[in-house]
């Protein structure tokens, strides 16, 4: 049986958020696993939950950008998906800067919205072809980007830290699972969180920087 896509939706419209997750939820291959309601939340989820995707509000509290920013940079695994009533410009280009990989209007059928939240977990970028004209000029602009910071061993969240501490111990994603009461796939993701915050290639280069931070804090 293939493991159920996970989803976590924040909107701070109840009714709204009930629907989606009522639409999602009907899909055999799709879970939802957590709703909020701010910006707030949204992070608290993405990190204690690690979702395969998240959906966002642009106008919850707290902002949807500033949360697709913070989660992009905690969860780079968890992929990002804007759903908002907001055709502002402005709103499109600083949603997929901040890292969202889709940028749905809200009164989209419920079977595209399926469809294109499974394409973002298949590795594309979608957003509403009414707004991708005017976007398509504005991103491509010149833009100097900055490299991304390298986040330290002690930056990472507790759990990543017990992950990473077991893998150093030469542990396999299955025993590190049956230790922390989680499943291989679950272990599995928090691996890939780990790897693309600190910006190494494997597990055995995670594991050579954990020791060396390890090191120089004695």
């Amino acid at each position: 049986m293939t493991d159920k896509l996970r989803i976590v939706i924040v909107d701070d419209h109840p009714l709204f958020r009930e629907g989606v997750a009522g639409v999602l939820v009907s899909e055999p291959d799709i879970d939802v696993v957590g709703q909020g309601s701010s910006a707030a939340e949204a992070v608290q989820l993405a990190t204690d939950l690690l979702p395969d995707i998240i959906l966002l509000d642009i106008a919850m509290p707290g902002g949807g950008v500033q949360a697709a920013r913070q989660i992009a940079a905690s969860c780079p695994f968890t992929k990002i998906v804007m759903l908002t009533a907001s055709e502002d410009e402005e709103d499109v280009t600083a949603a997929l800067k901040a890292g969202a990989r889709a940028y749905i209007l809200k009164g989209v059928p419920a079977r595209e919205l399926v469809h294109i939240i499974r394409s973002v977990w298949a590795g594309e970028v979608y957003v509403t072809p009414a707004l991708a004209v005017s976007l398509l000029s504005e991103m491509t602009k010149p833009v100097i980007a900055e490299p991304p910071r390298r986040t330290s061993v002690a930056d990472l969240t507790e759990r990543e830290r017990q992950i990473l501490e077991r893998v150093a111990e030469g542990l396999s994603n299955k025993e590190i699972g049956a230790q922390l009461y989680l499943s291989e796939k679950t272990i599995k993701h928090y691996m890939t969180n780990i790897l693309q915050k600190l910006q190494v290639h494997n597990r055995v280069e995670a594991a050579l920087l954990a020791q060396k931070e390890q090191r120089a804090d004695r």
